[in-house]
């Protein structure tokens, strides 16, 4: 089996490239392994190589060195392809994906990796995107959209940047106009401020928007959140939603509605943003579909994730 270590220096802060360099070739070395290292901060080159390994047919596994953003590259470029494993070694500055396997240092241990266990998860198909996370619609999406435009103002970035991108949106479009049906359900037409389809639990640096997600139980889970105050009001429950809470509070479950299902569909009358694992696509209609066991993903060794599925406690 190749172990191609692909790299995007462009992800996180600080200098932590030397150090996973050094990581690598230690772990490699230790396991009789020879790496191969691929440094790209291009996206569009980084999945190019990703792709022409998967499509060799030979197994491989792929260990995706950054952040979120990294993880749904390595996915997207190689799915379908049933001889590659994803790992994902966290140095991004979200890393939401793999909080549900472990701590950010135990899944910086390079070792873990290359030990750990290939496991078929879900995946969920949007268009042409696929998420192994978390996709959704509304005031979530349009501050990540807003945020795209915010960083290419000069001297404007990281929590700057997003606070900018929150404070606009919620002085402007804070809920939006959905019609939401699940599965074969009676579609569902309202003001929406969430439309969420979860394949596990967190996003947006944190936020555990669905917090009862399983990524290999074949459920997509399906939170909305209807108009139910004003915006103050609204952002001071916000703690509530971040901590993931908000399906046991009885206050938000006046308006939230949680189902499990296959299948999420959302229509807006005009184009609204679409968040699919950080990446943004806009879209007047999408379809949020589950695939069974559709990405072969290392757990790594030490994770407590099995035996926190086993035990009912994950």
């Amino acid at each position: 089996m190749r172990h191609i270590f692909v790299i995007n220096p462009a992800s996180g802060k600080g200098s932590w490239m030397e150090g996973l360099l050094a990581d690598i070739e230690k772990a490699c070395a230790e396991a009789g392994i020879a790496p191969e290292i691929f440094k790209e901060p291009d996206r569009e080159a980084m999945m190019a190589f990703m792709r022409q390994a998967a499509a060799s047919g030979e197994p491989v596994r792929i260990y995706a060195c950054g952040g979120d953003g990294t993880i749904f590259c390595a996915v997207n470029a190689t799915y379908g392809h049933k001889n590659v494993q994803i790992a994902a070694v966290p140095y991004g500055s979200g890393n939401d994906f793999v909080k549900l396997f472990g701590e950010k240092e135990q899944l910086r241990d390079i070792r873990r990796h290359i030990n750990g266990t290939p496991h078929w998860i879900d995946a969920i198909e949007c268009g042409e995107d696929v998420s192994v996370n978390i996709v959704s619609m509304g005031f979530d999406a349009e501050v990540n959209a807003r945020q795209a435009k915010t960083k290419k103002i000069p001297l404007v970035g990281g929590p700057m940047g997003y606070n900018i991108a929150l404070l606009s949106c919620v002085a402007g479009k804070f809920y939006s106009r959905f019609t939401v049906q699940i599965d074969d359900e009676a579609p569902v037409t309202g003001d929406f401020s969430f439309a969420i389809g979860g394949n596990s639990r967190w996003y947006g640096g944190g936020f555990k928007s669905c917090p009862k997600a399983i990524p290999d139980d074949g459920l997509l889970d399906c939170v909305t959140v209807r108009k139910a105050f004003g915006r103050l009001k609204m952002i001071t429950m916000i703690g509530t939603f971040k901590k993931g809470q908000h399906l046991d509070d009885p206050t938000w479950l006046t308006f939230t509605n949680f189902n499990r299902g296959k299948m999420m569909r959302v229509h807006c009358d005009t184009p609204a943003a679409v968040n699919i694992d950080g990446e943004i696509r806009m879209a007047t209609d999408v379809t949020f579909a589950l695939k069974e066991q559709a990405v072969c993903y290392v757990v790594p060794e030490g994770s407590d994730y099995f035996a926190r599925k086993q035990a009912g406690t994950l």
